[in-house]
């Protein structure tokens, strides 16, 4: 297996811990999940806006106008597909307690929205850490840990639906293996030789979806999960971290 494919997996995996969080141990606080979905987006956004999009502008053979353009194109994707898709949030379990009779039905619209939402994640951990391990590491790592409340999200209704450990678990994983589809299309489709130019405006367009997600799901998300803590500090530290992580590496010459 190569090495950006073991870390889609690894990202898509993380949904699993959410799920057995979800059904044997305690749930986690606001908080704490407000402040890690906080965390994730400062992350994807300094890598995205600092690493990747810079990296696919100066890529040989790219101009600036195909460059801006397939970010915009990957902006503005996301939030046309964003808007067509069955959208249900991961915070929506949390009310759903309240509706026993509906659990199920909104437990599985639930795993179908996420699954959805999280194929395209998995083409873009792919194409990052292929292009770039130092980036994709990081997207990765960004990826795995929002992907932890969204298995919590699933597994929590589903097993108060059903009352079944395994089947809270087995949805919530299959809204995780649908982002290591993502990755093994991407591995198959970018597998083979494909021109600098064309990884770059793949690079720009992904750069856009992170950017979307970060602004559009995962802020929104984290003050929504907890309204009382300002999303911004995990954002901050994500990016504090992120970079100080890059400079680093840089700085070694690992990267």
């Amino acid at each position: 297996m190569s090495v950006p494919l073991l870390l889609t997996v690894l990202a898509g995996g993380a949904t699993f811990i959410g799920a057995i969080v979800g059904v044997m141990g305690q749930r986690p606080s606001n908080r704490v999940l407000a402040f890690a979905l906080g965390f994730a987006a400062g992350i994807m956004l300094l890598i995205s806006l600092m690493e990747m999009l810079p990296g696919a502008l100066h890529a040989e053979g790219m101009s600036p106008v195909l460059g801006y353009g397939m970010f915009i194109f990957g902006l503005s994707g996301y939030f046309i597909l964003d808007r067509l898709l069955p959208h249900q949030h991961p915070q929506d379990f949390m009310a759903m307690r309240r509706r026993p009779a509906n659990l199920r039905r909104t437990a599985i619209l639930l795993t179908l929205g996420i699954s959805l939402h999280n194929f395209p994640e998995g083409v873009a951990t792919f194409i990052t850490a292929s292009s770039d391990m130092e980036v994709g590491l990081g997207i990765a790592l960004a990826v795995a840990i929002h992907n932890i409340p969204e298995g919590l999200a699933v597994a929590g209704p589903m097993y108060s639906a059903t009352g079944s450990k395994l089947k809270a678990i087995l949805w919530a994983c299959a809204s995780g293996i649908a982002e290591i589809l993502g990755g093994v299309v991407a591995f198959m489709l970018f597998g083979p030789m494909v021109s600098p130019v064309a990884i770059a405006a793949v690079m720009a367009a992904v750069a856009g979806i992170m950017v979307a997600l970060s602004v559009d799901e995962l802020m929104p998300l984290a003050r929504e999960i907890d309204p009382h803590s300002n999303p911004s500090y995990g954002v901050l530290c994500g990016m504090t971290v992120m970079g100080l992580s890059l400079t680093l590496l840089q700085s070694s010459g690992l990267s």
